[in-house]
């Protein structure tokens, strides 16, 4: 054997490994080539038909006429979730729309109608009465193992350009940000691939075609992509999806309290969550939790301050809704809080909402 023939087979040897090493364990993803340029093409030709153009439309009155006429409110990206025709897509794509429109990759057009919606999360499930043929699932990978660095594509329909492909790579991990009604989204993706507007919704990919996170914002004070974008990462989508699917909401289990404000918390100079009233029959009503209440003298005062869920702290409301969450109806859980500044604990069981 030559010297050439050697080097020869062990290019080829080491090649085969390489892909060997980058494949996707799941059947249902090709073998892609491990050369970048040709990776990023792949995995777009894979991916991109299995992405849609979000339209809606909303009703405004004529300040002349008086009659009530659409017009386009906005527009974004989403994916194709399953054969059934469920989209997925950013909540503030279609907010308070009167119409969502559909465009798949073959231009053809197909009304949506909205399955459910998780503002607090910034996801939204639409559906679409589509041929089967038409519809392309994406595979849904996992976010938990990401590291930063690694490669990212992200397609979408920024300013209305359909189908439009980005690079880069996860530019950190563990980001919050903020979704509707003040809560946070937490352990978001950020990535320098360019998100611009019309990309919310859209997937963000890994070198294997496979669903790590839905593009939902970007940070930028002229509203263009500046290298930081965030992603909603896919381990918080594959929880999320099915439970709007079955339930059009959030199933999350409840302590059967109706809190103050957080604005209260300066007022009263307290971190917690304050009790305002105990829903009868409930589990906070059982556990003998107490809301505001009249003084001696006829003034109201300052009910429980709930600190902390089994061990972690509660500072405010956002907190308490996102260790909720991570419950069932029917866990026990144990309940720290304040009466009158005196430390307390007590014990009960998460009812359904």
């Amino acid at each position: 054997m030559t010297v050439i023939d050697f080097f020869s087979r062990f290019a080829i040897t080491l090649a085969l490994t390489c892909l060997a090493i980058g494949a996707s364990a799941d059947s249902r993803v090709p073998q892609f080539a491990t050369d970048d340029e040709t990776n990023t093409m792949q995995v777009f030709n894979f991916a991109s038909p299995s992405v849609v153009f979000v339209t809606n439309e909303t009703l405004v009155r004529d300040r002349w006429t008086l009659r009530l006429h659409s017009v386009p409110k906005g527009s974004g990206s989403g994916f194709i979730w399953d054969e059934q025709g469920h989209v997925v897509t950013n909540f503030h794509v279609i907010e308070k729309a009167r119409k969502i429109t559909i465009t798949l990759q073959d231009r053809s057009e197909w009304p949506a109608q909205l399955v459910g919606s998780a503002p607090e999360k910034d996801l939204a499930v639409l559906k679409i009465n589509a041929p089967r043929k038409l519809l392309k699932p994406l595979v849904a990978g996992e976010s938990a193992g990401l590291a930063v660095g690694r490669k990212v594509l992200a397609i979408g329909n920024p300013f209305g350009l359909d189908t439009t492909l980005t690079t880069g790579v996860v530019s950190a991990l563990g980001r919050e940000i903020e979704a509707a009604g003040n809560r946070t989204i937490r352990n978001v993706i950020q990535t320098d691939a360019a998100i611009n507007p019309g990309n919310s919704g859209g997937p963000l990919l890994d070198s294997s075609g496979r669903l790590i996170g839905v593009n939902t914002a970007i940070y930028s004070p002229s509203g263009a992509s500046v290298g930081i974008g965030f992603a909603i990462p896919v381990d918080t989508v594959k929880k999320i999806v099915p439970e709007l699917i079955a339930h059009g909401r959030l199933v999350r289990p409840i302590l059967g309290i109706e809190s103050a404000p957080d604005q209260w918390a300066s007022r009263y100079d307290f971190t917690g969550v304050a009790v305002l009233r105990t829903a009868p029959g409930m589990p906070a009503e059982k556990a003998g939790l107490r809301g505001v209440y009249r003084g001696s003298r006829g003034g109201w005062q300052l009910g429980d301050v709930i600190v902390g869920i089994d061990g972690q702290p509660v500072n405010n409301y956002d907190d308490l809704m996102n260790l909720l969450e991570n419950r069932r109806p029917g866990d026990r859980v144990r309940v720290d809080y304040l009466r009158d500044g005196e430390a307390y604990q007590t014990s009960l069981v998460l009812a359904a909402p």
